[in-house]
């Protein structure tokens, strides 16, 4: 029997949506309405309604009032659970998508921002490729659902298709609706595991430039030869001996200048694989870098916004 029930609500879940005008990608902010909620008893409430009915027969069979009077309580209880759960689902609205970043073959994190109308949202749960994460909104709240989207190759990705239902109150019914929102996701390409490094030519290579350090370090010794006014006259008089000041030792730094016109001979996917990681190790070791790419000239710059800039634009390479 239960397993018939399950039967029923798989088929349900897969029809009900097709039936109806909702099933391409829709614009922000998707609300849910009377129109596109579900409602199909769940297995237990199925086993709740069987075991109903029989109490109604065997109350009404041997004329027991106060059977008859708990079937009929029971019944009005899970009648009014049904419209509880739909209440759950009714007026909630998705009103934005935030990504994060991730490299193809990686996780990707979501971030679904979801509002409130002006009741509670109690016992909310969202299916996405396989995964469920549960949550509640207050009235006119909002609320931040994280989930990961699997990704396998670079560039533009769209979101799939959201389940959101719930089982609140009792667990009776089963209420549930479908999001599409009209929405695509960047993914960065996938770096290249080893290789040489970036080609070190003039200008159009590695560039070294020298920064000369400015701030105290340390004191030290007075070495034969250090300038005058290096010495630390104050602290030196309060000591044996001259001490002198120590500044930061000039600091040798590196600027890649990374061309795609300088990779000629590997196709473009080996060019883009190639290029990430040269980014992905600059920006590990801090050092200033730039891109060319056929469509996008990205100047000199450094950090963490510079690199997610450049390997975007390594994403949207066609």
């Amino acid at each position: 029997m239960l397993a018939t029930l399950r039967r029923a609500q798989a088929w349900a879940e897969r029809r009900l949506p097709a039936l109806t005008r909702y099933k391409r990608p829709e614009s922000l902010p998707i609300v849910l309405h009377r129109r596109r909620i579900y409602i199909v008893p769940s297995a237990f409430g199925g086993g709740f309604t069987v075991l109903l009915l029989v109490m109604l027969m065997g109350s009404l069979n041997y004329t027991n009032n106060a059977a008859l009077l708990l079937t009929c309580a029971l019944g009005s209880a899970g009648t009014a659970s049904m419209l509880v759960a739909f209440r759950s689902l009714n007026g909630l609205r998705l009103t934005g998508v935030r990504q994060g970043h991730a490299i193809a073959g990686e996780p990707l994190s979501l971030q679904l921002v979801f509002g409130g109308s002006d009741h509670a949202h109690p016992s909310l749960h969202a299916d996405m490729e396989g995964q469920t994460e549960s949550f509640a909104l207050a009235a006119h709240g909002d609320r931040l659902v994280t989930m990961d989207l699997a990704t396998s190759r670079r560039g533009w990705q769209r979101l799939p298709r959201i389940k959101l239902w719930t089982q609140w109150p009792l667990g009776l019914f089963h209420a549930w609706s479908w999001i599409h929102p009209d929405q695509a996701v960047l993914v960065w390409p996938r770096p290249e595991t080893g290789g040489p490094p970036p080609f070190a030519s003039g200008e159009q290579g590695q560039r070294q430039r020298l920064h000369q350090g400015e701030d105290l370090a340390a004191l030290r010794d007075y070495r034969p030869g250090d300038p005058p006014r290096h010495i630390a006259w104050k602290t030196s008089a309060r000591h044996d001996q001259l001490l002198v000041k120590d500044f930061e030792q000039p600091e040798l730094r590196e600027e890649w200048r990374l061309d795609w016109r300088h990779l000629p001979q590997l196709a473009p996917e080996a060019r883009i694989a190639r290029l990430a990681r040269w980014l992905g190790e600059a920006e590990s070791a801090g050092r200033a870098f730039s891109l060319w790419l056929p469509d996008e000239d990205i100047g000199l710059g450094s950090g963490r916004s510079h690199y997610a800039r450049c390997m975007n634009a390594l994403a949207r390479l066609p």
